[in-house]
Protein backbone atom coordinates (compact mmCIF):
# COMPACT_ATOMS: atom_id res chain seq x y z
CA UNK A 1 0.00 0.00 0.00
CA UNK A 2 1.50 3.31 -1.34
CA UNK A 3 2.70 5.65 1.85
CA UNK A 4 1.29 9.54 2.02
CA UNK A 5 3.51 12.30 2.32
CA UNK A 6 4.08 12.88 5.82
CA UNK A 7 5.52 16.15 7.75
CA UNK A 8 8.53 13.74 9.22
CA UNK A 9 9.94 13.51 5.27
CA UNK A 10 10.46 17.34 5.10
CA UNK A 11 14.86 17.69 4.56
CA UNK A 12 15.65 20.23 8.03
CA UNK A 13 19.40 20.40 6.81
CA UNK A 14 19.92 22.45 4.10
CA UNK A 15 23.43 22.18 3.70
CA UNK A 16 23.08 18.53 3.09
CA UNK A 17 23.35 18.11 -0.63
CA UNK A 18 20.71 16.56 -2.59
CA UNK A 19 20.50 14.94 -5.79
CA UNK A 20 17.47 13.47 -7.72
CA UNK A 21 17.49 10.05 -9.28
CA UNK A 22 15.15 9.08 -12.15
CA UNK A 23 14.44 5.67 -12.78
CA UNK A 24 13.49 4.75 -16.37
CA UNK A 25 12.41 1.48 -16.46
CA UNK A 26 12.28 0.33 -19.99
CA UNK A 27 14.96 -2.19 -21.87
CA UNK A 28 14.85 -3.37 -25.14
CA UNK A 29 15.53 -7.06 -24.28
CA UNK A 30 16.68 -8.51 -20.82
CA UNK A 31 20.10 -8.96 -20.37
CA UNK A 32 21.07 -12.46 -18.45
CA UNK A 33 23.00 -10.95 -15.64
CA UNK A 34 20.17 -8.14 -14.72
CA UNK A 35 18.40 -7.87 -11.81
CA UNK A 36 17.11 -4.37 -11.76
CA UNK A 37 13.94 -3.42 -12.08
CA UNK A 38 13.44 -3.53 -15.34
CA UNK A 39 10.46 -4.38 -18.48
CA UNK A 40 10.89 -5.12 -21.78
CA UNK A 41 7.86 -4.31 -24.08
CA UNK A 42 6.42 -7.84 -23.92
CA UNK A 43 6.67 -8.26 -20.22
CA UNK A 44 4.87 -5.21 -20.27
CA UNK A 45 1.53 -5.62 -22.60
CA UNK A 46 -0.84 -3.01 -22.58
CA UNK A 47 -0.11 -2.54 -19.12
CA UNK A 48 1.99 1.00 -18.92
CA UNK A 49 3.65 2.83 -21.74
CA UNK A 50 6.32 5.60 -21.71
CA UNK A 51 4.02 8.53 -22.01
CA UNK A 52 1.94 7.17 -18.93
CA UNK A 53 5.35 6.73 -17.18
CA UNK A 54 6.24 10.07 -18.04
CA UNK A 55 3.00 11.89 -16.92
CA UNK A 56 3.48 9.54 -13.62
CA UNK A 57 7.03 11.12 -12.99
CA UNK A 58 5.46 14.41 -13.27
CA UNK A 59 3.25 14.06 -10.86
CA UNK A 60 5.71 12.16 -8.30
CA UNK A 61 8.23 15.19 -8.45
CA UNK A 62 5.23 17.50 -7.79
CA UNK A 63 4.33 15.76 -4.61
CA UNK A 64 8.57 15.07 -3.87
CA UNK A 65 8.61 18.84 -4.50
CA UNK A 66 5.72 19.68 -1.35
CA UNK A 67 6.97 16.66 0.79
CA UNK A 68 10.80 18.23 0.69
CA UNK A 69 10.33 22.03 -0.03
CA UNK A 70 12.80 24.21 -1.44
CA UNK A 71 15.26 22.12 -1.92
CA UNK A 72 18.32 22.91 -4.47
CA UNK A 73 19.28 20.23 -6.99
CA UNK A 74 23.09 19.54 -6.79
CA UNK A 75 22.90 16.27 -8.98
CA UNK A 76 20.51 14.19 -11.38
CA UNK A 77 21.22 11.12 -12.52
CA UNK A 78 18.70 9.06 -14.80
CA UNK A 79 18.81 5.51 -14.86
CA UNK A 80 17.40 2.57 -15.62
CA UNK A 81 16.59 -0.12 -18.04
CA UNK A 82 17.96 1.58 -20.36
CA UNK A 83 17.00 5.45 -20.26
CA UNK A 84 18.58 5.90 -24.22
CA UNK A 85 15.33 4.12 -25.64
CA UNK A 86 13.52 7.55 -25.03
CA UNK A 87 16.01 9.29 -27.24
CA UNK A 88 16.93 12.42 -27.29
CA UNK A 89 14.03 14.48 -27.11
CA UNK A 90 12.36 12.41 -24.20
CA UNK A 91 15.54 12.73 -22.05
CA UNK A 92 14.92 16.50 -22.91
CA UNK A 93 11.45 16.30 -21.76
CA UNK A 94 12.23 14.44 -18.58
CA UNK A 95 15.15 17.36 -17.41
CA UNK A 96 12.72 19.80 -18.32
CA UNK A 97 9.95 17.96 -16.35
CA UNK A 98 12.67 17.83 -13.13
CA UNK A 99 13.64 22.02 -13.67
CA UNK A 100 9.64 22.48 -13.35
CA UNK A 101 9.20 21.09 -10.15
CA UNK A 102 12.98 21.81 -8.60
CA UNK A 103 15.93 24.78 -8.16
CA UNK A 104 18.69 23.46 -9.52
CA UNK A 105 22.48 24.80 -8.88
CA UNK A 106 24.19 26.77 -11.89
CA UNK A 107 27.04 23.37 -11.40
CA UNK A 108 24.41 20.56 -11.37
CA UNK A 109 25.51 17.57 -12.46
CA UNK A 110 23.41 15.79 -14.49
CA UNK A 111 24.33 12.64 -15.85
CA UNK A 112 22.05 9.82 -18.28
CA UNK A 113 23.04 6.17 -18.49
CA UNK A 114 22.68 5.12 -22.23
CA UNK A 115 23.16 1.69 -24.22
CA UNK A 116 25.59 2.45 -26.86
CA UNK A 117 23.54 0.92 -29.71
CA UNK A 118 20.45 3.46 -28.91
CA UNK A 119 22.62 5.96 -29.49
CA UNK A 120 24.03 8.51 -32.01
CA UNK A 121 25.70 11.94 -32.82
CA UNK A 122 22.26 13.27 -33.15
CA UNK A 123 21.44 11.67 -29.56
CA UNK A 124 24.10 13.44 -27.93
CA UNK A 125 24.10 16.61 -29.25
CA UNK A 126 19.98 17.13 -28.29
CA UNK A 127 21.08 15.97 -24.61
CA UNK A 128 23.70 18.87 -24.68
CA UNK A 129 21.09 21.32 -25.67
CA UNK A 130 19.15 20.30 -23.13
CA UNK A 131 21.80 20.53 -20.59
CA UNK A 132 23.33 17.13 -19.46
CA UNK A 133 26.79 17.41 -18.44
CA UNK A 134 27.82 13.24 -18.15
CA UNK A 135 26.88 10.23 -19.70
CA UNK A 136 27.49 6.78 -18.76
CA UNK A 137 27.70 3.88 -21.41
CA UNK A 138 27.26 0.48 -21.15
CA UNK A 139 30.41 -1.44 -22.43
CA UNK A 140 30.58 -4.52 -19.82
CA UNK A 141 34.02 -6.07 -22.55
CA UNK A 142 35.21 -5.64 -25.76
CA UNK A 143 35.11 -9.40 -26.79
CA UNK A 144 31.93 -10.79 -28.77
CA UNK A 145 31.84 -14.00 -26.87
CA UNK A 146 31.77 -12.66 -23.54
CA UNK A 147 29.30 -9.83 -24.63
CA UNK A 148 26.92 -12.95 -25.76
CA UNK A 149 27.48 -14.67 -22.31
CA UNK A 150 25.64 -11.85 -21.37
CA UNK A 151 22.86 -10.87 -23.24
CA UNK A 152 24.20 -7.81 -24.17
CA UNK A 153 23.12 -6.46 -27.46
CA UNK A 154 25.46 -3.86 -28.63
CA UNK A 155 28.09 -5.04 -31.16
CA UNK A 156 31.82 -4.67 -29.58
CA UNK A 157 33.20 -1.61 -31.08
CA UNK A 158 29.68 0.49 -30.56
CA UNK A 159 30.15 1.51 -27.21
CA UNK A 160 33.63 3.05 -28.22
CA UNK A 161 32.20 4.95 -31.38
CA UNK A 162 29.78 6.13 -28.96
CA UNK A 163 31.63 7.65 -26.25
CA UNK A 164 34.10 9.64 -28.94
CA UNK A 165 30.48 10.94 -30.57
CA UNK A 166 29.83 12.13 -26.79
CA UNK A 167 33.02 13.90 -26.29
CA UNK A 168 32.82 15.35 -30.21
CA UNK A 169 29.25 16.39 -29.06
CA UNK A 170 30.79 18.45 -26.34
CA UNK A 171 30.53 16.30 -23.16
CA UNK A 172 33.88 16.63 -21.35
CA UNK A 173 32.74 13.68 -18.71
CA UNK A 174 32.45 10.51 -20.39
CA UNK A 175 32.07 7.09 -18.36
CA UNK A 176 32.48 3.15 -19.53
CA UNK A 177 31.51 0.75 -17.80
CA UNK A 178 32.75 -2.14 -17.56
CA UNK A 179 31.76 -6.25 -15.79
CA UNK A 180 35.18 -8.25 -15.39
CA UNK A 181 35.13 -11.81 -14.67
CA UNK A 182 32.11 -13.22 -16.95
CA UNK A 183 32.57 -17.09 -17.69
CA UNK A 184 34.56 -17.88 -20.31
CA UNK A 185 36.38 -14.65 -20.22
CA UNK A 186 40.12 -14.43 -20.60
CA UNK A 187 42.67 -12.23 -19.38
CA UNK A 188 43.49 -11.28 -22.92
CA UNK A 189 39.63 -10.81 -23.50
CA UNK A 190 40.21 -7.76 -20.36
CA UNK A 191 43.22 -6.36 -21.75
CA UNK A 192 41.59 -5.90 -25.25
CA UNK A 193 38.37 -4.29 -22.97
CA UNK A 194 40.83 -1.66 -21.24
CA UNK A 195 42.65 -0.98 -24.46
CA UNK A 196 39.87 0.11 -25.80
CA UNK A 197 38.31 2.14 -23.07
CA UNK A 198 41.56 3.79 -23.31
CA UNK A 199 41.27 4.44 -26.74
CA UNK A 200 38.02 5.78 -26.50
CA UNK A 201 39.71 8.88 -24.40
CA UNK A 202 37.15 9.09 -21.79
CA UNK A 203 37.68 10.44 -18.38
CA UNK A 204 36.14 7.68 -15.85
CA UNK A 205 35.78 4.16 -15.84
CA UNK A 206 33.80 1.98 -13.83
CA UNK A 207 34.32 -1.36 -13.07
CA UNK A 208 32.75 -4.25 -11.70
CA UNK A 209 33.08 -7.80 -11.30
CA UNK A 210 30.16 -9.67 -12.23
CA UNK A 211 28.01 -10.80 -9.42
CA UNK A 212 25.82 -13.85 -10.44
CA UNK A 213 22.32 -12.80 -8.49
CA UNK A 214 19.56 -15.13 -7.79
CA UNK A 215 16.59 -15.54 -10.18
CA UNK A 216 18.61 -14.36 -13.60
CA UNK A 217 18.97 -16.08 -16.77
CA UNK A 218 22.40 -16.37 -15.96
CA UNK A 219 22.02 -17.74 -12.35
CA UNK A 220 19.98 -20.37 -14.08
CA UNK A 221 22.54 -21.52 -16.86
CA UNK A 222 25.62 -21.55 -14.02
CA UNK A 223 23.13 -23.60 -11.93
CA UNK A 224 22.51 -26.31 -15.21
CA UNK A 225 25.92 -26.32 -15.27
CA UNK A 226 26.10 -24.80 -18.92
CA UNK A 227 28.28 -21.96 -17.42
CA UNK A 228 31.02 -22.23 -15.01
CA UNK A 229 30.46 -20.17 -11.68
CA UNK A 230 32.38 -17.18 -11.35
CA UNK A 231 36.03 -17.18 -9.38
CA UNK A 232 37.26 -15.08 -6.44
CA UNK A 233 41.09 -16.02 -7.54
CA UNK A 234 40.22 -14.72 -11.07
CA UNK A 235 38.16 -11.66 -9.98
CA UNK A 236 40.68 -10.41 -7.96
CA UNK A 237 43.55 -11.01 -10.62
CA UNK A 238 41.32 -9.54 -13.38
CA UNK A 239 40.82 -6.11 -10.58
CA UNK A 240 44.64 -5.86 -10.28
CA UNK A 241 44.80 -5.79 -14.13
CA UNK A 242 42.10 -3.36 -14.54
CA UNK A 243 43.63 -1.17 -11.24
CA UNK A 244 47.06 -1.02 -13.18
CA UNK A 245 46.12 -0.46 -16.74
CA UNK A 246 43.88 2.58 -15.24
CA UNK A 247 46.49 3.84 -13.08
CA UNK A 248 49.48 3.14 -15.63
CA UNK A 249 46.89 6.13 -18.36
CA UNK A 250 46.73 8.39 -15.70
CA UNK A 251 43.47 7.44 -13.75
CA UNK A 252 42.98 7.26 -10.22
CA UNK A 253 41.17 5.26 -8.04
CA UNK A 254 38.20 7.51 -5.60
CA UNK A 255 35.90 4.64 -4.61
CA UNK A 256 37.22 0.74 -5.01
CA UNK A 257 34.82 0.50 -8.48
CA UNK A 258 35.48 3.97 -9.94
CA UNK A 259 38.70 5.41 -11.61
CA UNK A 260 38.58 9.72 -12.98
CA UNK A 261 41.43 11.50 -14.43
CA UNK A 262 40.98 14.28 -12.48
CA UNK A 263 38.63 15.35 -9.57
CA UNK A 264 36.05 16.77 -12.26
CA UNK A 265 35.86 13.75 -13.91
CA UNK A 266 34.54 11.94 -10.62
CA UNK A 267 30.61 11.25 -10.10
CA UNK A 268 29.51 13.69 -7.88
CA UNK A 269 25.76 11.78 -8.09
CA UNK A 270 27.47 8.89 -6.57
CA UNK A 271 29.49 10.34 -4.44
CA UNK A 272 26.69 12.09 -2.88
CA UNK A 273 25.31 8.44 -2.08
CA UNK A 274 27.98 7.04 -0.45
CA UNK A 275 28.55 10.10 1.73
CA UNK A 276 25.23 10.05 2.96
CA UNK A 277 23.80 12.54 1.73
CA UNK A 278 19.89 13.38 0.52
CA UNK A 279 18.37 12.28 -2.91
CA UNK A 280 14.98 11.51 -4.00
CA UNK A 281 14.00 8.78 -5.99
CA UNK A 282 12.03 9.00 -8.72
CA UNK A 283 9.92 6.24 -10.76
CA UNK A 284 8.58 2.58 -10.31
CA UNK A 285 11.36 1.10 -7.76
CA UNK A 286 13.45 3.88 -7.34
CA UNK A 287 15.13 4.26 -4.23
CA UNK A 288 15.61 7.51 -2.08
CA UNK A 289 17.39 8.74 1.46
CA UNK A 290 15.71 11.79 2.64
CA UNK A 291 16.95 13.37 6.39
CA UNK A 292 17.41 9.84 7.39
CA UNK A 293 14.79 7.83 6.17
CA UNK A 294 14.87 5.58 2.95
CA UNK A 295 12.04 5.13 0.43
CA UNK A 296 11.50 2.58 -1.97
CA UNK A 297 8.79 2.76 -4.60
CA UNK A 298 6.26 0.43 -5.95
CA UNK A 299 7.99 -1.59 -8.70
CA UNK A 300 5.55 -2.18 -11.38
CA UNK A 301 5.19 1.00 -13.87
CA UNK A 302 1.33 0.30 -13.56
CA UNK A 303 0.83 0.37 -10.26
CA UNK A 304 3.29 3.44 -9.71
CA UNK A 305 1.09 5.12 -12.20
CA UNK A 306 -1.81 4.37 -10.54
CA UNK A 307 -0.73 5.50 -6.81
CA UNK A 308 0.55 8.95 -8.32
CA UNK A 309 -2.80 9.28 -9.99
CA UNK A 310 -4.40 9.00 -6.45
CA UNK A 311 -2.03 11.92 -5.54
CA UNK A 312 -0.02 10.04 -3.43
CA UNK A 313 3.58 9.10 -2.85
CA UNK A 314 3.84 6.01 -4.84
CA UNK A 315 5.91 4.82 -1.56
CA UNK A 316 5.69 1.03 -1.26
CA UNK A 317 7.82 0.81 1.76
CA UNK A 318 9.96 2.89 4.21
CA UNK A 319 12.47 2.67 7.26
CA UNK A 320 14.09 5.37 9.56
CA UNK A 321 17.90 3.90 10.46
CA UNK A 322 19.01 3.30 13.93
CA UNK A 323 22.01 5.68 15.26
CA UNK A 324 23.62 2.37 15.28
CA UNK A 325 22.69 1.39 11.64
CA UNK A 326 23.92 5.20 10.62
CA UNK A 327 27.45 4.49 11.99
CA UNK A 328 27.83 0.85 10.16
CA UNK A 329 26.64 2.09 7.10
CA UNK A 330 28.99 5.03 7.23
CA UNK A 331 31.63 3.05 8.31
CA UNK A 332 30.71 0.68 5.60
CA UNK A 333 30.93 3.46 3.09
CA UNK A 334 33.64 5.65 3.60
CA UNK A 335 35.89 2.44 4.05
CA UNK A 336 35.46 2.18 -0.20
CA UNK A 337 36.47 5.70 -1.00
CA UNK A 338 40.49 7.18 -1.77
CA UNK A 339 39.31 10.05 0.78
CA UNK A 340 38.75 7.14 3.66
CA UNK A 341 37.82 5.95 7.11
CA UNK A 342 38.21 9.11 9.34
CA UNK A 343 39.16 8.35 12.73
CA UNK A 344 36.36 10.54 14.21
CA UNK A 345 33.73 8.54 12.97
CA UNK A 346 34.95 5.28 14.63
CA UNK A 347 34.35 4.13 18.64
CA UNK A 348 37.57 3.33 20.59
CA UNK A 349 37.40 -0.31 20.20
CA UNK A 350 37.14 0.32 16.48
CA UNK A 351 39.61 2.54 15.97
CA UNK A 352 42.28 -0.32 18.16
CA UNK A 353 40.90 -2.90 15.13
CA UNK A 354 41.26 -0.67 12.47
CA UNK A 355 44.78 -0.48 13.74
CA UNK A 356 44.91 -3.62 13.08
CA UNK A 357 44.24 -3.62 9.51
CA UNK A 358 46.98 -1.08 9.38
CA UNK A 359 49.69 -3.54 10.62
CA UNK A 360 48.35 -6.13 8.06
CA UNK A 361 48.71 -4.17 5.54
CA UNK A 362 44.98 -3.59 4.53
CA UNK A 363 44.64 -0.02 5.47
CA UNK A 364 46.90 2.84 5.79
CA UNK A 365 47.13 5.55 8.21
CA UNK A 366 47.14 9.45 6.13
CA UNK A 367 46.40 12.55 8.38
CA UNK A 368 43.41 11.43 10.54
CA UNK A 369 42.11 8.88 7.67
CA UNK A 370 42.63 5.35 7.60
CA UNK A 371 42.76 4.80 3.48
CA UNK A 372 42.71 0.87 2.20
CA UNK A 373 46.05 -0.03 0.61
CA UNK A 374 46.18 -1.69 -3.22
CA UNK A 375 46.02 -5.02 -1.07
CA UNK A 376 43.08 -4.09 1.03
CA UNK A 377 40.94 -2.66 -2.12
CA UNK A 378 40.57 -6.82 -2.69
CA UNK A 379 39.37 -7.70 0.56
CA UNK A 380 37.17 -4.52 1.52
CA UNK A 381 34.26 -6.53 2.59
CA UNK A 382 36.16 -8.34 5.03
CA UNK A 383 38.24 -5.27 6.22
CA UNK A 384 34.89 -3.46 7.44
CA UNK A 385 33.63 -6.54 9.12
CA UNK A 386 36.79 -6.85 11.19
CA UNK A 387 36.29 -3.28 11.94
CA UNK A 388 32.67 -3.08 12.96
CA UNK A 389 32.93 -6.51 14.74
Amino acid sequence: MPVPSTPELRRLDGATPFGLYLHVPFCATRCGYCDFNTYTAGELGGSSSPQAWAEAIDGELALARRTVGDAEVSTVFVGGGTPSLLGGDGLAALLDTAHRHFRFADDAEITTESNPESTSPEFFARLREAGFTRVSLGMQSAAEHVLRVLDRTHTPGRAVAAAREAREAGFEHVNLDLIYGTPGESDDDLRASLGAVLDAGVDHVSAYALIVEDGTALARRIRRGELPDTDDDVLAHRYEMVDAALRDAGFDWYEVSNWARSEAGRCRHNELYWEGADWWGAGPGAHGHVAGTRLWNVKHPARYAEAVARGELPVAGRETLTDEEKHVEDVMLRVRMRSGLPLSALRAEEAVRADREVAQGNLSREGESYVLTDAGRLLADGVVRRILD
